[in-house]
């Protein structure tokens, strides 16, 4: 139901009180008709809350769907890049504008795609901050829920990552490592990927 849908309802609700209010009865039956009223109004108050929740809804999934189609689409979520270089909290917030995180792989098949995704949208050699850091508890790395993370694609082989201790609490997915992760200071500036979870 769109918002004139939604206007309407009102109006009818309004009419239907005006009318009930001008009728004079006799006070037994006044009494019994307001109750009756009353309950008549309120199930149509809970109908109107259900309705509103519901376009409310429509509204978001029609949101998501448009970021979803300049982005890309991986099983459960999608994906929407932003080459423009920001700090990681300026990023974040970013993210939250849209109604979205900074991306957070949850497997090493997420990872691969995201990897893929960013060649592709931001460029071969540009590294993007993921949505993971350890600024609470040096070496606890943590998603943006505050949730320790369970998978994790830290370089390891030449650098051994994260290696930077307290002075790089953030995370960044690197194009040019395929896909590995690197510690980097919070206020380095780097691209994003904002993710969306979708049904």
């Amino acid at each position: 139901m769109d918002a004139r849908g939604v206007r309407l309802v009102l109006c009818l609700l309004l009419l239907g009180h005006r009318t009930l209010q001008q009728n004079p009865e006799t006070p037994k039956r006044e009494n019994e008709k307001k109750d009756s009223n009353s309950v008549a109004i309120e199930e149509l108050k809970n109908q109107m809350n259900d309705i509103i929740q519901q376009l409310n809804l429509l509204k978001e999934q029609q949101a998501l769907h448009t970021v979803c189609l300049r982005g890309t689409k991986i099983i459960g979520k999608c994906f929407l890049a932003n080459p423009v270089k920001k700090t990681f909290h300026a990023a974040n917030d970013d993210c939250m504008a849209k109604g979205g995180s900074l991306s957070t792989p949850l497997t090493g098949d997420e990872n691969q795609q995201l990897y893929s995704y960013v060649r592709q949208s931001v460029g071969p050699e540009e590294p993007v901050w993921l949505g993971i850091n350890d600024m609470v508890s040096d070496g606890l790395w943590v998603d943006q829920s505050g949730a320790s993370v369970r998978f994790k694609n830290w370089e390891t082989e030449i650098t051994q990552q994260p290696d930077g201790g307290s002075r790089q609490n953030c995370a960044i997915l690197s194009t040019t490592a395929n896909g590995k992760w690197f510690d980097e200071s919070c206020r380095a500036e780097k691209a994003s990927v904002c993710e969306f979870n979708i049904v």
